[in-house]
């Protein structure tokens, strides 16, 4: 918060105003190399290197954005998915010091989001004809520090545009601070006293849970990934306000989906547009008969899947979401038409919302628990009597109140609950502010930082 105040300080100040765009350049580059400095240099050289591509391509687009694409993937791969084929523990991976030194590199913060801000720039801005972007524009759509770590991800059509110069009064400063005090309402009140709860799910914490632990842990961390990520994406989105850019809307109520399709418009939108606009759709998307379109499906959310992490893991809950989207596909009709049927239309949608958090949310085992082998272990003890060595106490009261706010935040949008009068809205924020900073859980990084 004081970085932020700093920086909007400086932002507008009147002899600033034609450098804006290179303040919020320099100020993402502080932010960024506060955590990491020893990957300052390679974030430049993937932004430089993808600025030289890009122009090379403006020319020559059929040569050059293939290789730009692979030049994002590689760079993507090296760091991500190298101890795929190396022992992390190993002393030394080779007898060449260079070498060694790349290798032991950590993994980047926030490169799975600027390697796919590299890729939409790249295929954005050569499919139509138009100027070259200038490096400054371009880094700071690349490296704007409210979406660097974890997103929204934003395409470049869309932020460009908005590259001018801002002036204070422009700032909605209202929207920008419910954006913010919700962001960080979710994240600290929310999501990390949930956290305190789900703990019990990693390993071998999870031994002690009994078979109904197991099972209220597992809707717990559905709960809490969404108001983790969710209050991660607010915040962004209210500090993009501050200096004068709509960054998109990231979630949208996805637990009350009647379908998974449904869920994958309203849950991580920005990353589902990014693979339904450029893979899915390159790939014949739904063109080529239901057999492609199936093989499609699977494709995309298996990538999807492996894009959060190198793991047998995180490529079965990419997969498992990709299997319930082709199992749900051919039978869609025959549920809408049951859906108008009169009287029962209530009691069907309830069930659809009901069955797909429920899929959801086994899925998010996967999640939890990067280790294929526990979360099989952590899904058999679901169904499957153990007694535990020390059996754990999971506060259920505590887990009603935490997980409170998601509900009624569903439920009161989807207008299955009244929404409270307007001139009650200043004191509800209020009320969250006040809370988050008295009941704030324990410190815990975004889980999504991770990614």
């Amino acid at each position: 918060m004081v970085f932020v105040s700093v920086v909007f300080a400086i932002y507008y100040l009147p002899w600033v105003r034609p450098f804006q765009v290179q303040t919020l350049v320099i100020a993402s580059l502080f932010f960024y190399g506060f955590g990491q400095p020893q990957l300052l240099i390679l974030l430049a050289l993937a932004v430089l290197g993808t600025y030289f591509i890009l122009i090379m391509a403006m020319k020559r687009r059929v040569v050059w954005l293939p290789v730009g694409i692979a030049f994002n993937i590689a760079l993507l791969a090296f760091f991500k998915y190298k101890f795929l084929f190396i022992d992390p523990q190993a002393p030394s991976y080779s007898d060449i010091g260079a070498i060694d030194f790349l290798l032991k590199l950590p993994l980047p913060i926030g490169i799975s989001f600027f390697v796919f801000h590299n890729i939409s720039l790249l295929i954005d801005m050569t499919k139509r004809a138009g100027p070259t972007p200038s490096l400054g524009d371009v880094f700071l759509y690349i490296i704007f520090f409210p979406q660097l770590v974890s997103g929204p991800i934003t395409r470049a059509e869309n932020f460009l545009p908005q590259i001018a110069p801002k002036m204070p009064d422009d700032v909605p400063f209202v929207d920008a601070a419910k954006w913010i005090v919700t962001g960080y309402f979710f994240k600290l009140f929310v999501a990390n006293n949930l956290n305190t709860l789900t703990t019990n799910m990693d390993y071998p914490l999870y031994q002690n849970l009994k078979i109904s632990d197991r099972w209220l842990c597992l809707f717990l961390y559905s709960y809490q990934i969404y108001a983790d990520f969710f209050g991660y994406s607010a915040i962004a989105i209210g500090l993009g306000l501050l200096f004068g850019y709509r960054l998109p809307i990231n979630f949208n109520l996805p637990y009350i989906s009647r379908s998974f399709s449904e869920f994958w418009t309203r849950w991580h939108i920005s990353l589902s547009t990014w693979l339904r606009t450029y893979l899915y759709i390159p790939l014949g998307g739904n063109r080529h008969g239901h057999l492609r379109t199936y093989l499609n499906l699977m494709i995309v959310m298996g990538l999807g899947g492996l894009w959060h992490g190198a793991g047998i893991s995180y490529l079965a809950w990419g997969l498992l979401h990709g299997l319930f989207l082709v199992i749900e596909r051919p039978l869609l009709p025959a549920i809408e038409r049951l859906a108008a049927v009169p009287f029962l239309g209530r009691a069907v949608t309830t069930a659809r919302v009901l069955v797909v958090f429920f899929c959801v949310s086994f899925a998010w085992v996967f999640f939890k628990l990067p280790s294929f082998e526990h979360a099989l272990d952590y899904l058999s003890g679901m169904v499957i009597d153990q007694v535990p060595p020390m059996p754990a106490h999971i506060y259920r009261s505590l887990a009603l109140v935490y997980t409170l706010p998601v509900l009624i935040q569903h439920f009161v949008s989807a207008g299955w609950l009244v929404a409270p009068r307007l001139k009650l809205e200043p004191y509800l924020y209020g009320a969250m502010a006040a809370v988050m900073l008295v009941e704030a859980g324990p410190d815990t990084v975004f889980i999504y930082f991770q990614f």
